[in-house]
């Protein structure tokens, strides 16, 4: 066979190379529109604060008016508040100041944004450090669990679990201050702040901690146990299990990746109910977070400082979720 001379084979370009650009593309087309999905339904659920603030009885003026003061007072209050003008016409000039971080003036006259200041670090910080637990709990759990099906270990943390999950935080939490403080003193029942604004120690975080982490971890459990059985019988999995693999490698090798979407859309699901138990657990152990000022918000009828707390929780959830809807979209893309 003849061969042209002088000429250099070139390589065809490789499938995968040439479609990774598109797949980051996509990818970041399908995250920008979750992200608008996702800020709008967080506009819906302002409107919805201002107008269920609307409608519930009294006022911010008349919450936070002195004894003694006249009608006429009360009245100029209401001026001065912005009370006088519609709903919608307060929510829209709310909204626009947003975008430059303004998030509006309380009822007492302050800054929303330096009322959260303090509470906000306090909030994050219980609510990372029960996100943190969570997540190192139900997939420990999770995985015992699925590497024992129909075992007793299998039944008990499945049982458990479930039991964990139906229990409200402010139940668990009654339980821990009367075990914990009230019957053995050995962490404080309430929550004493440094001159930081900070929980005066660490002890002080154990309960609320465990409070939110018990029924999340009994959710987050569930989750993953039944996306690792999903996945038991995947083809590749059965192969590994044919290619005589030990089991706790094929769990964690070959099981574990591909339970990862869901794994992530449940955990990210629970930092909504994190943030919701927060406000419980707070005003139970006397924690000083946004729950707490959520707590006064509402029963001063303060609109901003609502809207304040609901954007900032709002804010966190938003970034975790989007995280997550990264996390799936990837791994699915990885395996297309």
């Amino acid at each position: 066979m003849s061969r042209t001379a002088g000429t250099v084979p070139v390589a065809a370009p490789r499938a995968g190379a040439a479609t990774a650009p598109r797949r980051a593309a996509h990818l970041a087309r399908r995250i920008a529109a979750t992200a608008g999905r996702r800020a709008l339904m967080l506009a819906v659920l302002l409107a919805l604060v201002f107008a269920a603030v609307e409608v519930l009885p009294g006022d911010a003026a008349g919450a936070s008016a002195e004894r003694g003061e006249s009608p006429a007072d009360l009245a100029e209050r209401r001026r001065l508040l912005g009370l006088d003008r519609p709903v919608w016409e307060r929510f829209a000039d709310w909204m626009a100041a947003l975008p430059t971080g303004d998030l509006g003036t309380s009822a007492r006259g302050q800054k929303v944004t330096e009322l959260l200041a303090d509470p906000l670090p306090n909030t994050l910080l219980l609510a990372l450090s029960a996100f943190a637990i969570t997540v190192a709990l139900s997939l420990s759990l999770g995985c015992w669990a699925a590497a024992h099906p129909g075992r007793p270990a299998d039944r008990l943390i499945t049982h458990t679990s479930t039991a964990a999950f139906a229990i409200p935080e402010f139940v668990v939490s009654a339980v821990l201050l009367l075990t914990l403080s009230l019957w053995t003193g050995w962490l404080p029942a309430a929550t004493v702040t440094g001159g930081d604004g900070r929980p005066a120690t660490w002890t002080m975080l154990i309960m609320p901690v465990l409070a939110l982490v018990i029924p999340q971890t009994g959710w987050n459990t569930r989750v993953v146990r039944g996306a690792l059985a999903d996945q038991a019988g995947a083809p590749h999995v059965e192969a590994a299990h044919l290619d005589g693999l030990p089991p706790h490698r094929v769990l964690l090798r070959h099981q574990l990746p591909g339970a990862v979407p869901a794994v992530a859309t449940g955990i990210a699901t629970s930092t909504g109910m994190l943030f919701g138990g927060a406000v419980v657990v707070e005003t139970l152990f006397n924690y000083p977070g946004i729950g707490t000022v959520l707590a006064g918000a509402v029963a001063a009828r303060d609109t901003p400082l609502i809207a304040g707390v609901v954007i900032c929780a709002g804010a966190v959830i938003t970034l975790v979720l989007l995280a997550a809807d990264l996390i799936r979209h990837a791994t699915l893309g990885a395996r297309a």
